[in-house]
């Protein structure tokens, strides 16, 4: 974890170094009444609560080493008001030094907070295997890093008589209920997958299982629980995929490339015709959209994402996209490289705290022969 003066913006770890010299010098300007005695004190506290240990002790000597020169200078030094000036400056330093104490400390539980839950997450989610057939397989998942919950994103591939078949989803909410619903969604998945040998008789599986899981939930839950979800398959022998939305983020598609090493097609966000609801909603009576087949030959990488990708923003606020950040960064060696790129240029996007989580599942569809990369 950086230290926190590392992850404000520059004008802000400047802040207390401006009130200390903005404080000085009113202070020299007018020595009767020392003004400027609120902005020391005010740079003191802003140090600790925002800048390193270090750095709000600099601060804290500063108020200090300047206060005692303008007493020296003014003749004030060993009398009641010089002392008393001296004093509350000194209160005020050892103040900052207590508040970033508490922040610090404040700081390393809700890492230690935030390590559990992402450990936990991953628990609960499958590996799911480097490898099937001529696919391979990649994924990662990162929490929120400025909560402490459990989040509700979710990944899943399997092997099955009808093809490879994979689903990345998001929860509504976080916490207990999400850790629940998401057990109830990857264990339908991994039984249902098997025997239902289209994606919407999946899909209507799918949503039985969590039907019958909402029943045991509270009233809040069960009118705001759903669960946005995208299906795909890739049948056997075939040079395609199948997807299926339900309200989910759609995947991005990327390749093939030039095996020259030269630039590739752009990365096309594979959006659904007719999206359907999430999972959850059945209930509504809408009919479920039929799953849509689109090319996948070799040498191609299906990107599936959860929100906190595609809602990641930057400091003015916008959005990121996938299209435009991973575009110039290709050609991929393999479903590992998409992920870390992708990983690296959402964090450089947000240049700072992300407030959802963000589960990934990269799936390349290798030639014959040729080599699994990470």
């Amino acid at each position: 974890m950086a230290p926190r003066s590392e992850q404000w913006p520059p004008y802000v770890r400047a802040a207390p170094w401006l009130l200390t010299v903005g404080g000085l010098v009113w202070n020299a300007l007018d020595p009767a009444d020392y003004w400027g005695d609120p902005m020391l004190a005010a740079a003191a506290v802003l140090a600790g609560a925002l800048l390193s240990l270090r750095d709000t002790v600099a601060v804290a000597v500063a108020n200090v080493l300047g206060i005692l020169l303008l007493s020296a200078r003014d003749g004030s030094i060993g009398t009641g008001a010089g002392f008393l000036e001296l004093a509350n400056t000194a209160f005020a330093a050892l103040l900052g030094i207590g508040v970033n104490r508490v922040v610090a400390r404040h700081g390393r539980r809700l890492e230690r907070v935030r390590s559990v839950a992402e450990a936990a997450q991953r628990a609960v989610l499958p590996e799911p295997p480097a490898r099937v057939g001529r696919l391979s397989v990649a994924a990662d998942y990162r929490a929120a890093q400025d909560e402490a919950l459990i989040g509700g994103d979710a990944y899943a591939l399997q092997a099955t008589p009808y093809g490879v078949r994979g689903l990345i989803a998001d929860v509504r909410g976080k916490g207990l209920h999400a850790v629940g619903a998401v057990s109830v969604l990857l264990g339908a998945f991994r039984e249902d997958s098997h025997r239902m040998p289209d994606l919407a008789g999946l899909a209507d599986a799918l949503e039985d299982s969590l039907l019958r899981e909402v029943e045991r939930m509270s009233e809040e839950l069960r009118l705001e629980g759903f669960i946005t979800a995208l299906l795909v398959e890739f049948p056997p022998g075939e040079e395609s995929v199948r997807t299926l939305d339900c309200g989910h983020p759609g995947p991005y598609l990327l390749g093939p490339y030039p095996r020259d090493g030269g630039g590739g097609p752009p990365v096309r966000r594979l959006d659904a015709a007719d999206p359907g609801l999430p999972l959850g909603m059945g209930g509504l009576g809408v009919a479920r959209p039929a799953p849509e087949s689109r090319p996948f030959p070799p040498g191609c990488t299906l990107l599936l994402v959860t929100d906190g990708v595609t809602e990641a923003r930057d400091a003015a606020g916008e959005f990121y996209d996938p299209v435009r950040g991973l575009t110039p960064l290709g050609p991929f060696a393999g479903p590992g490289e998409v992920l870390d790129a992708l990983v690296a240029d959402v964090e450089r996007w947000t240049g700072g705290p992300r407030d959802d989580d963000m589960a990934v599942l990269a799936i390349t569809h290798r030639a014959d022969g040729e080599r699994s990369a990470g």
